[in-house]
């Protein structure tokens, strides 16, 4: 990356993610990473096409997918970054991926919402867009609002909100998983005695899983119907005043 792209992006955007690389790369967010990746490479396994597109303040190379032809990381301009952007602004055409993945892009932003769309933009009809992001109703959510480290800085969105926001781009959900049910503790030591808990916790998919991974489909817009032609409305049929005929008037005539 040049000088001139690290002058050029946004300080406190720059500085969030910076703080969040340097969270994951410790002790608690390497291991929520580690569960993630599992997932991730399960999801992916799934897709055929010819571009993936992952987004997240992760340093290390994101999980591909063999189907996919070309994978590239968007980010800040930071290492590791293939191409560098802003959150909001994707040098990408519209429907160019066929599955964009969001991996705490929306827990280490400016505007979600904004991040969200460009997101959805990228993605083509039919194709799919995955979201991880770190559940608020878990000992991990909570841990943000106490914490001294980059995580407090985290959003910690819901699903549940994630999934209405969706659903208002034309995505329909297909997928929620959760994992990483091992409470936030530095010490590897317990993590490891604690690691049976994983097991227990995919078993059921409890939601008070660390982080969740939603799927949701990118839903085509089918032609729309032609329109029928105004019909205008006829006048009542009159019936018309038959003669009456007695029986007299008929012998007189014969």
């Amino acid at each position: 990356m040049t000088e001139k792209a690290f002058a050029q992006a946004d300080a406190d955007w720059l500085e969030l993610i910076t703080g969040a690389r340097s969270w994951f790369s410790g002790p608690l967010g390497g291991l929520m990473l580690f569960e993630e990746q599992r997932l991730l490479e399960d999801e992916l396994a799934r897709y055929f096409g010819g571009y993936l597109v992952h987004y997240g303040p992760r340093a290390e190379l994101p999980p591909g997918a063999k189907q996919i032809q070309r994978s590239v990381h968007l980010g800040a301009p930071l290492p590791g970054v293939e191409i560098a952007c802003e959150e909001a602004a994707w040098p990408l055409s519209e429907h160019a991926a066929d599955v964009v993945v969001l991996q705490h892009g929306l827990d280490f932003c400016l505007s979600p919402h904004s991040l969200l769309r460009e997101a959805a933009r990228s993605v083509r009809p039919g194709g799919h867009l995955i979201i991880v992001g770190v559940n608020p109703w878990s000992a991990w959510g909570v841990r943000h609002y106490f914490a001294r480290d980059a995580l407090r800085q985290a959003r910690c969105i819901s699903p549940a909100k994630v999934c209405d926001w969706l659903n208002l781009l034309g995505f329909a959900l297909e997928k929620r998983r959760f994992g990483c049910y091992r409470p936030p503790l530095a010490s590897p030591a317990w993590q490891t005695r604690l690691a049976r808990l994983e097991r227990w916790g995919a078993a059921g998919q409890g939601f008070g899983a660390g982080f969740y991974l939603l799927v949701a489909r990118k839903l085509v817009i089918g032609l729309r119907p032609l329109r029928q032609p105004r019909r205008e409305p006829m006048g009542k049929l009159v019936p018309m005043p038959v003669a009456k005929v007695s029986r007299c008037d008929s012998k007189h005539e014969a």
